[in-house]
């Protein structure tokens, strides 16, 4: 076929076995419809496929060409040093933010900094969040070691520190701390004492309900990271710890909680409820967000800027090579790409 002179030539060299395929795999591949995914609109003629990056956004002051976090985990002492640094790499590649797991050893002894400090690593257009639980600044406030809090951030260069609020977890580990007063008085208490300091708050596999999240809302915190039920649940980690005694009858507080989509309708209440009264305005979402398309529903759903976070689906991949981690965030960057051309939130 000529068109202006123009000969048409199809390469199509694989043409007879993908046909074949296609033959032998057709009965293989219906879809039932009562399994279709309600949350999107599928429109497949409005756009090209994506040749580009996803739109940059600026997050925590920094800009993400990827709207992922790396939500605050625990790799152990014999993985943490190989899981951080894979993270961090994966970060920088991709442009995204990364929040440490629990930095409570760095309060005292430098003994793990090597495992911590990767700011060499992820660069500086990235943003890096030490990680402490509300426990150890209560005590800290208490005695008046603040100045611990800080040496840690500069030691890591870091651009803030995550509270972890997480009084069931507490309540059912075996060595677990007793607060004395509720997290909202001691974040309170932390705001005044230090200024300047970058804050995020995040419960660790429960979520929070309205009122909790109203009163963060209300607090000049950079965000909100959800950490909602769905995702690793630390209450029912440590229960697996405990005695059968106390499994018998705790068993059931590990399925109290929020799904992060039920906070992000929540949220979006407090948007307009709050109005001028909000003082933070961009939040993580976390816990149970298993893919890139529960990532793009839930952060087009947000009337907050926000990233989409994960913990427990980076560390299956951080333990070992880099190449397979950058292999799983990658497949997730070309899910979003195809997500924004051709899906669009119901």
């Amino acid at each position: 076929m000529q068109k202006n002179g123009t000969t048409f030539v199809d390469n199509d060299a694989t043409a007879e076995s993908r046909k074949q395929d296609h033959i032998e795999l057709a009965f293989k591949s219906q879809v039932p419809k009562r399994s279709l995914d309600e949350r999107f609109y599928y429109e497949p003629v409005l756009a090209a496929h994506p040749s580009e990056g996803l739109p940059e956004q600026t997050f925590l002051g920094k800009s993400f060409r990827t709207p992922l976090w790396v939500s605050s985990m625990t790799g152990g002492t014999a993985y943490a040093n190989t899981i951080n640094h894979n993270l961090a790499r994966v970060a920088r590649d991709f442009g995204f933010g990364m929040g440490l797991g629990s930095c409570r050893s760095l309060l005292t002894s430098d003994e793990y900094l090597p495992d911590f400090n990767v700011r060499a690593i992820l660069g500086d257009a990235q943003p890096l969040y030490a990680n402490l639980g509300i426990a150890q600044l209560e005590q800290l406030l208490e005695n008046g070691q603040l100045d611990l809090i800080h040496r840690m951030l500069g030691n890591l260069s870091a651009d803030g520190l995550i509270i972890h609020i997480n009084p069931m977890q507490e309540w059912l580990q075996p060595e677990g701390d007793r607060f004395l007063k509720s997290p909202l008085d001691t974040i309170e208490q932390l705001l005044e004492a230090m200024p300047g300091i970058s804050f995020i708050v995040k419960e660790v596999g429960q979520g929070m309900g309205y009122e909790s999240l109203k009163a963060l809302l209300k607090l000049p915190i950079a965000a909100v990271d959800f950490a909602a039920n769905g995702g690793t649940n630390f209450a029912k980690l440590e229960l697996l710890r405990s005695t059968d005694a106390k499994r018998e009858v705790y068993e059931k507080l590990v399925h109290l909680g929020h799904s992060a989509e039920e906070m992000v309708l929540m949220t979006n209440q407090l948007v307009k409820e709050l109005g001028a009264d909000r003082a933070c305005n961009e939040i993580i979402i976390s816990g149970g967000v298993s893919d890139f398309l529960d990532g793009y529903y839930l952060t087009q759903k947000s009337d907050l800027p926000a990233v989409y976070g994960q913990a427990s689906a980076l560390l299956r991949h951080a333990r070992g090579k880099y190449e397979d981690l950058y292999q799983y965030v990658e497949a997730q960057v070309e899910g979003l790409q195809l997500a924004n051309s051709f899906l669009t939130v119901k």
